[in-house]
């Protein structure tokens, strides 16, 4: 229970000193959900930050950053079969400069079933739901009405590539597919001008680098589509213990006039108990 106190202790401070997050905190991989699930009866608190890589100039020359992204989430395994799991977890989100962010809370679920456990060799399959929330409009100082609550549904085949004689593993392929709501998903940060942009591929490659270390993982991730959440992700992690991971990545963005400058992100999490 101390422990258990003193994670939590440590992620709040962390959350009220430093700044991040734009996407909802499904278990994942560096931008986009994944087929892994928390464990049954554990939680996961994820803190995850998204820095500017780079400010931007206007017409006259003078300079700007985009403001950098905040958030926590706290997701829990809630089925008790292993071929069959679920998650469920809610998160808080906000613009780190933005007092107009008046929605930050959303949730996300996930059903899943591991690798070989429908048939031998069979792949991990996942659907799932994050950054839900009522649908509502809501006023930004950069445009009078923004949609919010962007309810993305997905699935997912993932499948690790096994080792082959002398050869290692070649880590684990995912390829997916989501789609969101209209109005909060759109090509163009005019709202006379948007039009819905609301679906895409997920894609990514992960793989734990054992010859190395078995805390070290390394993975990339691409998410498709013209909109605010469509990016290319890198990222490395690294393993404390069983109960603590540090992610470093870097974020380019589809569309920047949407999502802003790229971004470095930093993700710890804490899985209790």
């Amino acid at each position: 229970m101390e422990k258990i106190l003193l994670r939590s202790l440590i992620a709040i401070w962390l959350l009220v000193t430093v700044v991040g997050i734009a996407q909802a905190t499904p278990t994942s991989q560096i931008w986009i959900p994944s087929t892994d699930t928390q464990a049954y009866l554990t939680g996961r608190m994820e803190i995850n930050n998204y820095f500017r890589a780079s400010g931007t100039k206007n017409a006259t020359g003078l300079g700007s950053r985009d403001p950098n992204l905040m958030g926590l989430g706290i997701t829990a395994g809630v089925l008790p079969f292993k071929k069959l799991q679920l998650e469920v977890g809610f998160d808080y989100l906000v613009t780190a400069s933005d007092p107009n962010d008046q929605h930050p809370w959303s949730g996300n679920f996930k059903l899943a079933t591991p690798e070989d456990s429908l048939f031998t060799f069979s792949p991990a399959l996942a659907v799932g739901l994050y950054n839900g929330r009522p649908a509502a409009d809501i006023a930004t100082r950069d445009a009078p009405r923004v949609y919010s609550g962007q309810n993305i549904v997905y699935g997912l085949v993932a499948k690790t590539v096994p080792a082959l004689g002398w050869l290692p593993s070649l880590g684990r392929i995912s390829a997916g597919y989501y789609r969101g709501a209209k109005r909060a998903l759109v090509d163009n940060p005019d709202p006379t001008l948007a039009k819905p942009d609301n679906d895409g591929v997920l894609l990514s490659w992960d793989r734990t680098m054992s010859e190395i270390n078995n805390k070290l993982w390394f993975g990339v991730d691409y998410q498709g589509g013209d909109n605010i959440d469509g990016a290319f992700s890198v990222g490395v992690s690294w393993s404390f213990t069983d109960s603590i991971q540090l992610l470093l990545g870097y974020d380019i963005y589809n569309k920047k006039n949407l999502a802003g400058s790229n971004t470095f992100t930093t993700q710890v999490n804490f899985v209790f108990p």
